[in-house]
């Protein structure tokens, strides 16, 4: 089995510095951890967390993202999701979404299903992938120093951007958000649109 990412940072503690600068930024949140760690840091109407949709945080964020373009949208998710979507990075580079950043918590495992090594362990590089596919900036992140340099560029920079957060592989206490999809649609779009 490959060895975990050399990094110290933690997934938790990287989301809480990512959503403490957020703003009025939309956040959607990845499948599993991603989402239960911006549940753990905050229960904000303005966020969309995932239940199911493996594979969809970003290609939901496109979408949101073109209908709300003075908005900042940004996609914390983790690294087996946005593997599953890689086709959506060529989606949103086509598209030029300025306003969107998307943040991928890659700890080179499958959380949800044993911590099986993921493709990113072995040879999948997807800051070169979205750098390939034409996003305005993508860099890789391994610690402290780095995540604070990226982080006004998740927040501020003309997007598309992507930025890849290397992170310990770690089984830390699930924080769950609500599970009624209905509920987190109704909010989220209450609070985007009015009621």
């Amino acid at each position: 089995m490959p060895e975990a990412p050399d990094t110290e940072l933690g997934r938790r503690d990287a989301v809480r510095a990512i959503l403490a600068r957020r703003g009025d930024a939309l956040v959607i949140g990845g499948l599993g951890s991603p989402a239960w760690d911006c549940a753990a840091v905050e229960n904000n109407p303005l966020d969309f967390l995932l239940w199911g949709a493996m594979g969809s945080a970003a290609a939901i964020s496109l979408g949101l993202a073109c209908a709300q373009p003075r908005r900042r949208v940004l996609v914390i998710t983790g690294d087996g999701d946005m593997t599953m979507a890689l086709g959506t990075l060529a989606a949103i580079a086509g598209a030029r979404a300025a306003n969107l950043a998307i943040v991928v918590l890659d700890n080179e495992r499958y959380g949800e299903t044993g911590m099986q090594p993921s493709h990113t362990a072995r040879h999948l590089d997807l800051a070169g992938v979205a750098e390939k596919c034409g996003f305005a900036d993508t860099r890789t992140v391994r610690d402290q120093a780095g995540l604070e340099a990226a982080l006004p560029i998740i927040h501020h920079a003309p997007g598309p951007i992507a930025v890849i957060v290397k992170v310990k592989a770690e089984d830390l206490p699930r924080v769950l958000p609500p599970r009624d999809g209905a509920y987190l649609k109704d909010r989220f779009r209450g609070v985007l649109l009015g009621e």
